[in-house]
């Protein structure tokens, strides 16, 4: 689609949409931004757009174009890239309501992740036309180069972030966007027909996929999340299942053999497969035989490198490296340049972190496990003793197999935020007794370093997501490492 001349609405003021919108001034639209938000002020919005044309080096700021006309709305001028900012560019935001006569003149609708993709305030646009994009869809128009997008229940950060990391030692241009953080309207404007893009794409964002057609997909693993938002394991699925939808032979897709639903999406993928697994011995693909990490190609099989070399910990990453070989090898990446980057690679933060040893005492930061699937690969990264802290907002989950996997591991489980009632209840169901209640993280930590004793280790891995007390799982884990800090400065 032309953008230029398009009048488009913008769903959601946070990260997502204001690099939407700066995007679509940089392409000549005339973006609206539209949040349904009561606490927003066009100050604040301000302020962000501001903040994004500095960081991008687009321009000297921001000019307000017209006063807030009410709680509701609010017009604001963006200034182009001369220095003197002669020209304007004005950017209308609407809070609360959408007048009518923005939905008529609306030509595309760009949903931030945050926001449902089947509302009827979304839904009503369908019915008349007007195609749906995400930031993802909308920063592909721009695309130059190869891309690489990665999706899964659990493994995708640090996953892309070794990607990335490989990418940037081979090729002299790469980039890395996504849910992990960087918005692809950033640097969507950069790529060139040699650049490679590394993209961590989460189930929310794949639900407004159109055009978007990376050259290697992969989907690490699929286990019940976010069904909260997309009602049923089947919408999950298909949403995962949708990174693959415009790839053709010509083109690979990395899938997880020993999951149950990565294997069924195998069977009908529209690109060549690649697998990987830990218990079996896929024919082409990567897998484990005894401490080696093999390939198998063509009919040969290689050993590739011992995984007691690796300084990531637990099997989830003995996957999320095997992800990261096949992708490689699908990106013709010479093999050593690649094992020489995997085997320097440490974990990223909040995802199974070592945070320091403190009196005999080890602690781990795994906030970024926000599901009981990924919570289940920190516990069983542990080789001690474990007080874990657990709980947080709900999205519906089940907790019993994560309750099972704490038979020889955890010690004691502290509880916190809204689950710690459902999650208790669960865990007494499978005989796990050893359980405390807390009412802020503060006293949760307390209660961990109270009980710990030297050989021990305290894992922050609560299987819920961190909204209701924190506004993200990073602000969780920053929180759980200051802590420690603490600790280990009276120590």
């Amino acid at each position: 689609m032309e953008l230029a001349g398009k009048k488009v609405l913008v769903v959601g003021c946070g990260k997502s949409g204001i690099g939407s919108a700066v995007f679509l001034l940089q392409e000549g639209a005339d973006p609206i931004l539209f949040d349904e938000s009561e606490k927003l002020t066009a100050e604040k919005v301000r302020e962000s757009l501001q903040r994004k044309i500095e960081e991008l080096g687009l321009g000297r700021g921001i000019k307000a174009g017209g006063e807030e006309k009410a709680v509701s709305s609010g017009d604001l001028a963006a200034a182009e890239a001369e220095p003197d900012c002669k020209n304007e560019i004005r950017v209308r935001v609407v809070f609360k309501t959408l007048p009518e006569e923005v939905r008529e003149e609306t030509d595309l609708l760009i949903l931030s992740p945050g926001v449902p993709a089947d509302t009827p305030f979304v839904e009503s646009f369908r019915k008349r036309g007007i195609p749906v994009w995400g930031e993802i869809e909308l920063a592909y128009q721009r695309e130059r180069g190869q891309v690489i997008a990665i999706t899964g229940t659990n493994g995708k950060t640090t996953t892309t972030t070794l990607v990335g990391e490989i990418m940037k030692r081979h090729f002299e241009t790469s980039f890395v966007m996504g849910n992990i953080g960087y918005p692809y309207t950033d640097i969507a404007g950069n790529t060139t027909e040699h650049s490679v893009t590394v993209g961590e794409i989460s189930s929310f964002q794949l639900e407004t996929m159109e055009r978007f057609h990376p050259r290697v997909s992969a989907i690490l693993n699929i286990t019940p999340d976010h069904l909260n938002r997309h009602h049923t394991m089947e919408n999950y699925i298909a949403a995962k299942n949708s990174i693959t939808k415009n790839q053709d032979k010509n083109d690979f897709c990395i899938l997880n053999y020993d999951n149950e639903e990565t294997r069924k999406l195998g069977e009908r993928c529209p690109a060549k497969v690649l697998w990987f697994s830990t218990s079996s011995e896929p024919g082409e693909g990567a897998f484990l035989r005894g401490n080696d990490i093999c390939l198998g190609r063509g009919g040969s099989v290689s050993k590739l490198m011992d995984i007691r070399d690796m300084k990531l910990v637990g099997m989830c990453n003995v996957e999320n490296v095997m992800a990261a070989i096949l992708i490689s090898e699908a990106m013709e990446i010479p093999r050593q340049e690649y094992l020489d980057v995997i085997r320097q690679f440490r974990a990223v933060e909040h995802r199974i972190e070592f945070v320091e040893e403190v009196k005999g005492v080890a602690y781990y930061n795994d906030s970024k496990g926000t599901n009981p699937d990924a919570a289940i690969q920190a516990i069983r990264a542990m080789s001690r003793p474990t007080i874990l802290i657990g709980g947080g907002y709900d999205k519906g989950s089940d907790y019993d197999e994560w309750i099972e996997a704490f038979a020889g591991k955890v010690k004691l489980l502290v509880l916190i935020g809204a689950t710690k009632e459902k999650i208790a209840a669960c865990a007494r169901a499978h005989g796990f007794s050893d359980i405390v209640f807390a009412e802020s993280f503060e006293e949760a930590f307390g209660l961990c370093t109270e009980h710990a004793k030297p050989g021990d280790a305290v894992l922050l891995s609560p299987a819920c997501a961190s909204w209701g007390m924190f506004p993200n799982y990073e602000e969780r884990g920053r929180l759980f490492k200051e802590l420690v800090y603490q600790v280990k400065e009276r120590a």
